[in-house]
């Protein structure tokens, strides 16, 4: 009878400890919810993903607190690390959005926050599915909580905040400037994004044959951090101004490394809203 005690105190520690390095369980928040329902898009968002190489579909389910209130959860199977939340649809099956939650884990710790949405859409729920579509608005404002986990550390409350409203701004600064670019691909798998943009962004974390032919000249500077020797010149030529001192410092690599799901989520960031702002049909699950 001890050892089955020891056993099972092992099992239950072990397995707290599991769920707690996924972030997912750390305030119970799992269990205050349960679904009701659950619709899923069909074929007809095949050909948003045509290069991922993925059947691209989104779920839509219906939830209800502990206070019985119900509301609608938006998930994408080729975006998992995002959720979008939303009001229960009302008698003339309008919805608001109320929030974007993102969770994506890398090697050493994960990211995980929530941020307020603005959005209007419909939803209009029939017995064997639903249709949904996005009228107006949509779109991010402001992080409103979130944690860190890196290594042993865990940073919560408002540091945390501030951490990730400020890698969100750095993110936001180079989307906008790899989007602008002439030939920037879209509509891209996660590897796909990974591949592609690694070398552009980092040449000197990929091998000399990846690199950009404009990768280096000979009156080319280096500034050494994060251990890795930068060469200024190659910033200079392809970076904005405003990107030089988040290259150079070592800090691009770091949200590469500790933020690489929710990178590629801000560079798909318009698709994902294409996506939701065409009338999309539901087939009911559960």
């Amino acid at each position: 009878m001890k050892n089955i005690i020891s056993l099972f105190i092992i099992l239950l520690f072990s397995g707290c400890a599991v769920m707690e390095k996924a972030g997912r369980v750390l305030d119970g928040s799992a269990f205050t919810e349960k679904q009701i329902a659950l619709y899923r898009s069909n074929a007809d968002l095949y050909r948003y993903h045509e290069h991922t190489g993925n059947d691209a579909y989104i779920e839509i389910s219906i939830v209800q607190n502990k206070n019985n209130e119900q509301s609608i959860v938006i998930t994408f199977n080729n975006y998992p690390m995002l959720k979008i939340r939303g009001s229960y649809p009302l008698e003339n099956t309008e919805i608001q959005t109320t929030s974007l939650e993102y969770f994506g884990s890398y090697t050493h710790g994960w990211n995980e926050y929530s941020m307020a949405m603005l959005g209007t859409g419909k939803l209009s729920l029939e017995p064997g599915g639903a249709n949904f579509v996005i009228t107006e608005n949509f779109e991010q404002v402001e992080i409103t909580g979130g944690r860190i986990h890196r290594y042993d550390t865990r940073i919560t409350g408002s540091e945390a905040v501030t951490a990730l409203r400020n890698r969100h701004e750095r993110m936001l600064a180079l989307v906008e400037w790899m989007s602008s670019l002439e030939d920037a691909p879209k509509r891209l798998s996660i590897k796909e994004f990974e591949i592609y943009w690694k070398p552009i962004l980092l040449p000197e974390m990929v091998s000399k044959g990846k690199r950009p032919l404009n990768w280096r000249l000979n009156t080319d500077t280096f500034q050494r951090a994060e251990s890795i020797s930068w060469n200024k010149g190659y910033t200079e030529r392809v970076f904005p101004e405003e990107l030089h001192p988040i290259r150079n410092s070592g800090t691009l690599l770091r949200d590469w490394e500790e933020a690489l799901p929710w990178l590629y989520m801000e560079y798909e960031w318009e698709n994902i809203v294409e996506l939701l702002k065409e009338e999309i049909s539901l087939n009911k699950i559960k």
